[in-house]
């Protein structure tokens, strides 16, 4: 028999018609043949006033009361939800994160899943019952109940979803239910003309999610793209067709871009002057790491002068324990940390940018159109993030999705996927990607651990520097251009500003199209600045650790520049993504470093 995950949101049980449409739906699913979990949050604002309630007792309340406080939220919606199937004339248990059996961490309102037994829902189901189960909540080995913090209850669901499917069920699908009846390529609040996608993959999804795309938090994705488990956003409020959420098929790299997010809580930290020396990355993101402070955007300038700036990203509400883990690291290492700037980050993200060229310069063109500067870019496999004012972020959103026509039909959104084109894609970091991926899972001692799937060196590119770039507007849309139009394909971009009104980029292109893309870029940035400076190195090495979640498990970075930090091999450019963190090294230490970050991730 399969079994359907239905989860259920807070505005879709906000009241009393809402929770017994809701009933209604997880009854039809069993009606139709399938045994039935249905997981819930909190209603409405329960989550809101509860927190209200703690913050009139206490400014600062204690971790593991805060966690027994909200946990009581979704205890309520459950019980709720199972009266409403019972007097609907089904059979109906409803069960707490305790009582099914979610075991976390000890890691109190963010908690991570280590193991859900599947015993007692699968006896309830059995015995014919459609099972409610409380999300954002689970149990510690010490019987502590514990909150999974954001996205906590899609989390719970697709997690559910995962262990049944590995306790033997072999089809176990996951319906997100919502107020949105899908995903969009952006915010349809923001771009009215945004249109709902019908397919998108795990990798896509991951990106946008964590690119500030809020119809789904990125943790339920990375359960789902481990485990294999089918996902569908619908909304509650109609039986239209969601989108689902689904691994990579071949028609999905015949269009560049699929969607784009803007995220306006990340705040830029930028680090001046410190050594450009080995370990120096490590010392400052494994303290970062130690504090639990994710970070998203990074990007290191390629050293000078025996100095180099690292720029990266965090969220808001962790700046200031941020700033105060680096100072006194910053201070030792004589570098600063340059002012704080109120920026938001834009990004476009699709499977087809690994093997076609010019998608940077159009969204840098499209940008460049609206007078909108870049203040710092970073890619990854399958996205490009720009940071940008944050009063300049709604048109610069708008700007980019109009660019790539993403209003419009095309394959996945509004026309059938049947017969497209399929692309050769990059081999160094796709290659043999599922029984890598598959491996790495085997390995976990946790359900929701950090997966390393592989570790990949690529020796076949060469690197472009342009050195004191005036930071204006349209300058790096004139250098991609160029490049774009002699068919080069960009790899690796990195912009950091290294000081007053001057920027640094860098990319990397195959070294076959090397010395054409010196050429055009000197030339480009000749007239731009006589003064600026570019240079080509072909003796690089790129490597690229690969995975699911690498941003938001915090250890990524720490484990991988430690690693290379204790070879003594320093890191040139650094880029990271949801699914990859790479890194250019000396092209004469690239054998070691992929051998230390074999042996660091445990892959050998």
């Amino acid at each position: 028999m399969s079994v359907v995950v239905q989860k259920f949101g807070g505005s879709s049980v906000a009241n009393a018609e809402r929770i017994m449409r809701a009933a209604r739906r997880a009854i039809r699913a069993k009606q139709a043949g399938n045994q039935v979990v249905v997981v819930v949050s909190a209603r409405g604002d329960t989550t809101d006033d509860l927190i209200e309630l703690a913050q009139e007792i206490s400014e600062n309340p204690p971790a593991r009361e805060m966690d027994m406080l909200l946990a009581t939220g979704e205890q309520i919606s459950i019980a709720l939800m199972a009266m409403a199937i019972q007097e609907l004339g089904e059979q109906a248990l409803s069960f707490t994160g305790v009582q099914v059996g979610i075991r976390t961490d000890s890691t109190h309102t963010k908690a991570r899943i280590k193991e859900i037994s599947t015993a007692r829902m699968r006896e309830a189901l059995d015995a014919g019952n459609i099972i409610i189960v409380a999300g954002f909540q689970g149990v510690d080995e010490k019987q502590n109940i514990t909150t999974l913090g954001r996205g906590g209850s899609d989390t719970t669901a697709v997690a559910l979803a995962a262990a049944l499917k590995l306790s033997g069920i072999e089809k176990v699908a996951c319906e997100i239910y919502t107020d949105v009846d899908g995903v969009y390529t952006t915010d349809p609040r923001i771009v009215p003309e945004a249109r709902k996608m019908d397919k998108i993959s795990y990798d896509e999804m991951l990106e946008l999610a964590s690119m500030g795309a809020g119809v789904m938090h990125s943790r339920s994705i990375e359960f789902a793209k481990k485990y294999d488990v089918p996902l569908m956003v619908r909304s509650s409020f109609s039986d239209a067709e969601g989108t689902w959420i689904m691994p990579e098929a071949a028609w999905m790299t015949g269009f560049p871009v699929c969607g784009a997010a803007l995220a306006k809580d990340e705040v830029r930290v930028f680090l001046e002057n410190v050594p450009d020396r080995p370990g120096v990355s490590h010392q400052v993101f494994a303290a970062i790491a130690a504090k639990n402070i994710a970070v998203d955007m990074i990007a290191q300038s390629v050293g000078r002068d025996g100095k180099a700036c690292i720029g990266f990203t965090v969220m808001r509400n962790d700046l200031n324990l941020t700033i105060a883990t680096l100072q006194p690291i910053t201070t030792e290492l004589g570098g600063s940390i340059a002012p704080v700037e109120d920026v938001c980050k834009v990004s476009v993200v699709g499977s087809g940018m690994r093997t076609r060229t010019g998608v940077a310069e159009k969204m840098f063109a499209a940008l460049t159109t609206e007078g909108v500067n870049m203040k710092m870019i970073t890619t990854g496999d399958i996205k490009i993030s720009v940071l940008v004012d944050k009063a300049d972020g709604v048109r610069a959103l708008k700007a980019v999705h109009h660019s790539f026509a993403l209003e419009k039909a095309r394959p996945g959104a509004g026309e059938e996927t049947v017969g497209s084109l399929e692309y050769q894609t990059k081999t160094i970091i796709r290659q043999d990607a599922a029984g890598d991926l598959a491996q790495a899972i085997s390995r976990l001692a946790g359900m929701e651990d950090i997966v390393i799937s592989g570790v990949k060196l690529d020796t076949n590119y060469g690197r472009v520097t342009s050195f004191d770039l005036p930071d204006q507007p349209g300058n790096c849309s004139r250098v991609f251009q160029t490049v774009a139009t002699g068919h080069i394909l960009v790899d690796m971009i990195v912009q950091n500003l290294t000081g007053p009104g001057r920027a640094e980029l860098s990319f990397t292109a195959p070294k076959t199209d090397l010395t054409r893309a010196l050429k055009r870029t000197q030339d480009v940035v000749r007239e731009i600045d006589p003064n600026a400076r570019v240079a080509g190195e072909s003796d690089i090495a790129i490597l690229y650790v690969t995975g699911v979640g690498m941003r938001t498990h915090t250890g990524v970075a720490r484990t991988m520049f430690g690693a290379l930090a204790s070879r003594g091999i320093n890191i040139a450019m650094i880029n990271s993504s949801e699914v990859c963190v790479s890194v250019v090294v000396d092209a004469d230490r690239g054998e070691e470093a992929l051998e230390c970050l074999r042996e660091a991730f445990k892959l050998t």
